[in-house]
């Protein structure tokens, strides 16, 4: 395992902090454009006259294909390069938002969530690995978790201001587009579209990659070569059980946690008045991101405590995010409840970087974008996983005794990263 030394801002190269900033930016944009309908999404669809089932449905299309296509596409990544594929993303995301601000058919919808799997599958491990890659050229021997976590806050930060603006805008202006047949959420959806354009522009101009190249043959030869990149990631992990024991640690983690992220909303509507209850949910959705990119920006120093030994570092927010995850599902009033989840939303913006620092040091740079997307991979299946389990407990029992049997899940997380120190401590891969 290669020793790394930490790094300030100031202390590096002018090429390495450019590097840094420019990513920085391009993380916050990115997510902007996307955050820009995460909080009206719900409401659109109900809007477009889909009911719950059809809603459900339709994010059942849009896991499925990002689930299907999120290995092949990092594969790809590594084959052709990072820039190519993110940009044919940001055009599936176009693409996407086109469809939808242009129908209320469900068969249209669902091939406009089919293209947001699509461009999701593709963004995975792309400019990460891009990042990550050129950021080690520029500061040899230096520790990327800082730069990561900077990333990271900027990430959480563009989905946090997107979020607001997203649900501001209907109750603005969305009135306007009511004379012309569209709907008051559609001006969340035009706003997201022209962010999208932004970012395509930005990464043309600001993402600096050495081209590969992209003839036909090129691409046929890419294509073709996806799957022996992806066996030798699938071989790497086998071989490399750090690795494998990061990814189930990983795993593990969002059987946990993605039950209370995506259930939360559902659980405080009843502690709200029914008067303001969606704004107060709008507004708790864009806490969490500020809190989760507070999380992020905090993470390096949580990291220095520990002497910036990743694997421990995640077993002690795990242990927190299992005591904090029963505090939350003991809580009865909302008052309470906003006060523990944005601790909750803390820890999680802080259980990132640690964790892909970790993974960059156990990764060749020829497989590191297919081992984002092996990563993403296995995330999202722990999460279907979890929600499947917490879904059927909360429904025998309730959300809470589902939300503190999930915490059993970080204590195994837990120790899985406590038997991952000890290996990375002795070297041992």
């Amino acid at each position: 395992m290669v020793t790394e030394f930490e790094f300030s801002l100031k202390t590096l190269s002018d090429t390495a902090r450019r590097h840094v900033r420019v990513f920085q930016v391009h993380q916050f944009l990115d997510r902007f454009a996307m955050g820009l309908t995460v909080a009206v999404v719900a409401l659109a669809l109900t809007d477009r006259g889909m009911d719950l089932l059809q809603i459900s449905l339709l994010f059942g299309v849009y896991a499925l294909t990002t689930m299907a296509l999120e290995l092949p596409f990092g594969g790809l990544a590594d084959a052709i390069g990072r820039k190519p594929v993110f940009l044919a993303a940001v055009a599936a995301s176009l693409v996407s938002l086109a469809l939808f601000l242009s129908s209320s058919d469900f068969g249209v919808l669902a091939v406009s969530f089919a293209l947001i799997g699509f461009g999701r599958a593709l963004r995975s491990g792309t400019l990460d690995a891009w990042f990550v890659e050129t950021f080690k050229a520029a500061a040899p021997g230096v520790d990327v978790q800082p730069a990561l976590a900077r990333a990271h806050w900027a990430n959480a930060l563009g989905l946090a201001v997107g979020a607001v603006l997203g649900g501001l805008l209907p109750d603005v202006v969305g009135a306007m587009g009511l004379q012309f047949g569209a709907s008051r959420y559609d001006v969340s959806y035009a706003a997201s579209f022209a962010a999208m354009v932004g970012v395509m522009v930005y990464t043309l101009f600001a993402i600096a990659e050495d081209p590969r190249p992209l003839n036909r043959h090129a691409l046929k030869d890419g294509i073709a070569g996806v799957p022996a990149v992806i066996a030798d990631a699938v071989f790497l992990v086998l071989r490399h059980p750090a690795l494998s024991m990061l990814l189930l640690t990983l795993a593990l983690f969002l059987m946990a946690t993605n039950p209370v992220e995506v259930i939360w909303p559902t659980h405080t509507r009843p502690m709200l008045d029914e008067s303001h209850a969606a704004t107060v949910i709008g507004a708790v959705t864009a806490g969490y991101f500020f809190a989760i990119a507070f999380g992020a920006w905090l993470s390096p120093h949580v990291s220095r405590v520990f002497r910036r030994r990743h694997a421990l570092t995640l077993a002690v927010i795990f242990a927190c995010l299992a005591v904090v995850q029963v505090a939350l599902a003991m809580q009865g009033g909302i008052g309470g409840f906003l006060g523990v989840f944005a601790l909750y939303s803390v820890l999680l913006g802080a259980s990132e970087t640690p964790a892909s620092s970790i993974l960059h040091l156990c990764v060749e740079d020829r497989q590191r974008s297919t081992m984002l997307s092996l990563r993403s991979l296995i995330q999202q299946l722990g999460a279907a996983a979890g929600l499947m389990m917490a879904g059927s407990v909360a429904e025998m029992y309730s959300t809470p005794v589902a939300w503190g049997a999930g915490a059993v899940f970080l204590l195994i997380a837990m120790i899985l990263c406590l038997a991952l120190t000890r290996r990375l401590a002795t070297g041992v891969e």
